[in-house]
């Protein structure tokens, strides 16, 4: 006698539901490999913005700072986005794993809740099927958004890129220097302003203008142009035009100003705090000098300090044991290209720019001037960064404490990048002990 053949079971919980998403596949390989990248990429991004910053003079730097802050949105959307799109899928995965073990579904009437309440969640929920759905398009549509999103922060760097080498090349063509960031902006303006005034044309005239008029082609030529240099939101981000014709426009336009403003704020705390050793915490309350009297900065001792971020001037440690004391001054073409230019002027030689920048970074020990100050051409070892290297007779010293102060170059413009001191003094303070 052969066994009863069992009932077949429901398609939705025994198998995925037809309308499954057929990329779920894809986005967990994706996501599941992408997010240890992605999570290494905002440091591997910090480490080479603070080595190229101490590298490049303001212009570049303009550059590398908004490089920087492009690249490290696109990261963390990135990274933010496979991390929740693998908790989503593992609920998906959840939601049809359990149906598969109770194919009853849900026992609202074992429930311990009011009737009222058992009828709005049970509307809410609707069926096994539906409730599969929802957690299927809930995956993927945080996998499409912010995939756009990087795209997006990708598209506005090459722009960037694109922009500052205009800047570049108007200054080779007129022969003069221009301000980056204010030639910069009217650049950008020039670049989108085009296209937003055609886009209000077309909605408020479009359907009034003559198809082979003048106006109507002058139109069709502008959105060709820009969708060929994928400037078009429409044509370059096809992901979130399909969301804004579904989720509507305005809606969607607003929500992603608003994620992309919190995404640059989180970048700006990061690179606050990575420039910042007192945030975050609560420091308010502790004694800080705005001379740096009292305060042994790590940045000035090469066995404490870090070498990406720090560009103060530095000696080997807090105890000097050695006859010679040797102090590295790194050369920062933002702290020091603009005094050296205003002291030698732009063609100067070798001998002469030497001998200005050591009128720049003049050396006090104990309060006694050393003249002239035994500099020689070096470098930072760590980072192979050109320095002035000095070294001291500190022979003749007492045992006990002493310090050397070495002036600064444009100290009020680069205080906390230097010292991490939090002071705009004209020299850095650096005790040492013999």
């Amino acid at each position: 006698m052969t066994d009863p053949v069992p009932p077949p079971a429901d398609d939705a919980t025994s198998s995925l539901p037809r309308r499954t998403t057929p990329t779920w596949e894809v986005e967990l390989l994706i996501s599941g490999v992408a997010i240890f990248a992605m999570l290494q990429l905002p440091g591997w991004l910090d480490a080479r913005f603070f080595d190229l910053s101490a590298r490049l003079d303001s212009d570049w730097s303009q550059l590398l700072f908004l490089l920087y802050v492009y690249l490290m949105c696109c990261a963390l959307t990135l990274a933010a986005t496979f991390a929740i799109h693998l908790l989503l899928r593992a609920q998906w995965i959840a939601v049809v794993g359990m149906h598969s073990v109770f194919p009853g579904g849900i026992h609202w009437d074992r429930l311990r809740i009011g009737p009222i309440q058992r009828g709005i969640e049970a509307a809410r929920y609707g069926d096994a099927g539906s409730s599969i759905d929802r957690a299927d398009n809930r995956a993927t549509v945080v996998f499409a958004v912010g995939v756009a999103l990087a795209t997006t922060y990708l598209l506005i760097s090459v722009l960037v890129i694109a922009l500052f080498g205009l800047v570049f090349g108007l200054q080779e063509i007129l022969g003069t220097p221009l301000h980056v960031g204010t030639t910069l902006g009217y650049l950008a303006a020039a670049v989108v302003l085009p296209l937003f005034l055609a886009g209000l044309v077309d909605r408020r005239l479009g359907e009034r203008l003559r198809r082979d008029g003048w106006a109507a082609r002058l139109l069709d030529v502008l959105f060709r142009a820009y969708a060929r240099l994928g400037l078009s939101q429409r044509a370059s981000n096809p992901t979130f035009t399909l969301l804004s014709s579904h989720g509507g426009d305005r809606l969607t336009q607003t929500a992603t100003v608003l994620l992309m403003l919190a995404v640059a704020m989180i970048v700006g705390l990061v690179a606050f705090a990575n420039m910042n050793s007192r945030f975050p915490g609560n420091y308010a309350g502790f004694p800080e000098f705005a001379d740096a009297r009292h305060t042994l900065a790590s940045a000035h001792y090469d066995d404490e300090r870090n070498p990406l971020q720090d560009t103060a001037a530095f000696i080997p440690s807090a105890i000097s044991t050695g006859s010679y004391l040797r102090l590295t001054v790194p050369y920062i073409p933002t702290r020091d290209a603009s005094g050296l230019h205003d002291c030698t002027g732009p063609a100067a030689g070798a001998d002469s720019a030497f001998a200005c920048l050591r009128r720049m970074h003049a050396v006090t020990l104990d309060g006694k001037p050393l003249d002239p100050v035994p500099y020689e051409i070096g470098s930072d070892p760590r980072t192979d960064r050109p320095a002035l290297v000095a070294m001291i007779d500190v022979r003749a010293l007492a045992p006990g404490r002493h310090e050397l102060q070495v002036a600064r170059a444009g100290a009020e413009l680069h205080d906390d990048a230097d010292g991490h001191d939090g002071n705009a003094a004209e020299s850095w303070r650096i005790p040492f002990w013999r």
